[in-house]
């Protein structure tokens, strides 16, 4: 059906310590309104930003913002007086856990609703918040299309092999797998890549390094997801800003023995205490590690051992798809650092990754050198983007 122009999609990213949200017309091109992020929930520097298409559009206002409850209320407090019922289309939301949901989206009705809540246990850190934000829309804008746009759909495809986890069938069977996360911004950057390099470049291998607070690598072959290092839950993984990525399931049995430690306490420690943060005992953000690396040795070691298992990571996943013919950073570290980018490639010239400086230092779109065998891009994701996308795409067909 014909999409009219005057209705607008808006796309809402609710995450373990923010909420980004964006205002999309609903047209083809999906032009963007305006976008914002009530940001760094619960931390010292809290605050609501909004960026508009013209510089009067947008305001930034610093304040404590304690939870989630108090950010999710800011927002609703701001939306409303915004945006009239009529000019929206849908409300998009990005869910963390698709749990079984092979479908990039799906309308959100009750049943899907009680099977979000039923699968909340497996994503403490994320489901809560999404689910507490869609009811909130819901009763803010109770006429209006709520659409769920899952972030674990783009690695539904991965076969057997690499989703399952080695532990009693029955779980398997039960649905307890490896998800892998992050998908709606590896979706993005394959559809960035080929309208960049083109549908061939699209369709070899790629590996994708989503490198932020939140951190992954994911394996492409003829533009499907092939691996990933998340796994059931967001926390695993090569080490993030807090969270530890990848643990010998024995250290829970020591906690547990030696220090009487919850699983409750276990599950906080490896979400918000670990990482960068953990390694290093002051910060999870690797630009204040780097500033402080010189003088503290445990900020070099935490930045060396992140810059080490995502290099351990990318080889890897060029492994489970036999090969690597391009690679693409993404998110907040690898967009900025160019540091990060060359630390991590420095040691990937034996799979023929060779950058050049100039270009890196530069941030240049192609990063890689002209006698590089592995082409090196940096492609900055838009989520929001994706998540109206797919609704677009939902409403589109229905």
């Amino acid at each position: 059906m014909a999409l009219p122009d005057q209705l607008h999609i808006l796309a809402v990213n609710a995450g373990s310590s923010s909420i980004k949200f964006g205002l999309f017309t609903l047209n083809t091109d999906l032009t963007p309104v305006f976008d914002g992020e009530v940001h760094n929930i619960g931390g010292v520097h809290s605050g609501f930003v909004v960026r508009g298409l013209a510089q009067s559009d947008g305001f930034e206002r610093v304040f404590a913002i304690p939870d989630l409850v108090t950010a999710v209320r800011v927002l609703m407090e701001w939306l409303p007086e915004r945006l009239a019922p009529s000019s929206l289309g849908a409300v998009a939301h990005r869910v963390v856990h698709g749990g079984l949901h092979s479908a990039p989206s799906q309308a959100i009705d009750s049943a899907l609703l009680l099977a979000l809540y039923d699968s909340a246990t497996a994503d403490p850190d994320h489901l809560p918040q999404e689910l507490h934000l869609i009811e909130e829309m819901r009763r803010h804008f109770p006429h209006v299309p709520q659409i769920a746009c899952f972030d674990s759909a783009f690695h539904s495809a991965m076969p057997p092999e690499a989703s399952m986890l080695p532990i009693p069938r029955r779980y398997f069977e039960a649905g307890i797998k490896r998800f892998g996360y992050h998908g709606l911004s590896c979706a993005y950057l394959m559809r960035q890549l080929a309208t960049l390099q083109g549908s061939q470049a699209a369709a070899k291998k790629v590996i994708l390094a989503h490198l932020g607070a939140g951190a992954s690598i994911t394996a492409v072959e003829g533009g499907q997801g092939r691996d990933t290092t998340m796994g059931f839950t967001p926390a695993g993984g090569i080490p993030m800003g807090s969270r530890s990525g990848d643990l010998d399931p024995g250290i829970a049995w020591y906690c547990a023995r030696k220090e009487q430690m919850t699983p409750a306490h276990f599950n906080q420690m490896v979400n918000h205490e670990s990482g960068l943060l953990g390694v290093s005992g002051t910060s999870g953000d690797l630009r204040q590690l780097m500033s402080e690396a010189h003088s503290d040795t445990r900020a070099a070691e935490a930045i060396a051992l992140f810059f080490y298992q995502t290099r351990k990571a990318i080889c890897a996943m060029a492994g489970a798809i036999e090969g690597i013919d391009t690679l693409v950073f993404a998110g907040g570290i690898g967009e900025n650092s160019a540091v990060a980018r060359a630390r991590i490639c420095a040691g990937l010239a034996h799979i023929g990754v060779l950058i050049d400086e100039p270009r890196n230092q530069a941030n240049a779109a192609v990063i890689s050198a002209d006698i590089s065998a592995v082409k090196v891009l940096l492609i900055r994701t838009d989520e929001q983007r994706m998540i109206a996308e797919e609704a677009r795409l939902l409403l589109s067909i229905a």
